[in-house]
């Protein structure tokens, strides 16, 4: 099956869906890694935070995929915020993946108390211009740290990576990537309460198409043109979040699922004021 790609703003072209690694640990998560890649999924979406980057780059050398058919994102902790934090960060994440070029280096979380976030981007401008990262980008970033970043330093992210799914859809965040020239990729892109899959306009949807409530969520993800990256370690589940490209959601349906809004999962990971060290 041949994945839809997009093409970043810097032009690299990656796959609509990716595979979650966040939990996936040791052999029994080596293993995971590989039966995901086995399904079709050829992004893999790791962080430092993550405690799994060895994992992550003993899947790339063990499953049999050539690297240069494999996206590998990992992403800058909170604690190394700073231009030669962020070096010596990514040199740790390069090492403990096995890597010479990273695909995708994301800031993980602004934190915007530290307020160095721009200095870190300035590194990884540095990096990418050297060619140890293919493409760069952020997560959890608002519009206001997003215009910063392209005020001061005159680099758009590639990508923000950021909490959505169908009772928070991020609408307006959205339309700034889209007049920034942005990606969005979906962390948590089914939630994290069973609660969603049994709402009634997603059942209704999985009965009328003949899949999962889940495939029918991270439909919606692909229709509103964002890169859901669904977690899981089990390879049913696995294939199953990966069968997606077979059917479409009609405009009522997309449009009753939107009106699932609600908020975040947890109030906690407000961008504007969450700290991650």
């Amino acid at each position: 099956m041949t994945i839809p790609t997009f093409t970043l703003n810097d032009g690299l072209v990656v796959p609509q869906i990716g595979l979650g690694t966040y939990k996936l640990n040791g052999d029994e998560g080596v293993a995971s890694l590989i039966s995901g890649i086995d399904a079709g999924y050829r992004l893999l979406d790791s962080a430092h935070r993550y405690n799994n980057e060895e994992e992550v780059g003993r899947a790339v050398r063990e499953c049999g995929v050539p690297r240069d058919e494999l996206l590998i994102t990992t992403k800058l902790p909170g604690n190394a915020h700073g231009f030669d934090e962020a070096m010596m960060a990514f040199d740790t994440s390069a090492r403990l993946l096995g890597l010479d070029v990273v695909d995708l280096f994301l800031i993980h979380w602004p934190n915007p108390s530290v307020n160095r976030f721009v200095d870190a981007w300035q590194a990884m401008i540095e990096l990418r211009d050297e060619g140890r990262i293919r493409s760069i980008g952020v997560c959890n970033f608002t519009p206001e740290f997003l215009y910063r970043l392209r005020d001061e330093t005159g680099v758009v992210p590639s990508v923000n990576q950021v909490e959505l799914h169908p009772y928070f859809s991020q609408g307006p965040l959205r339309a700034v990537h889209e007049e920034l020239g942005i990606r969005t990729q979906s962390w948590s892109p089914i939630g994290r309460a069973g609660a969603l899959l049994a709402e009634e306009p997603i059942v209704a949807a999985a009965e009328t198409h003949g899949v999962t409530p889940s495939q029918v969520v991270l439909r919606w993800h692909i229709q509103l043109g964002s890169i859901p990256l669904p977690k899981s370690g089990d390879a049913t589940r696995q294939r199953e979040n990966f069968d997606v490209f077979s059917f479409e959601l009609t405009v009522a349906e997309m449009a009753s699922i939107d009106a699932l809004e609600r908020g975040r999962l947890r109030a906690e990971f407000d961008p504007n004021t969450h700290e991650e060290f």
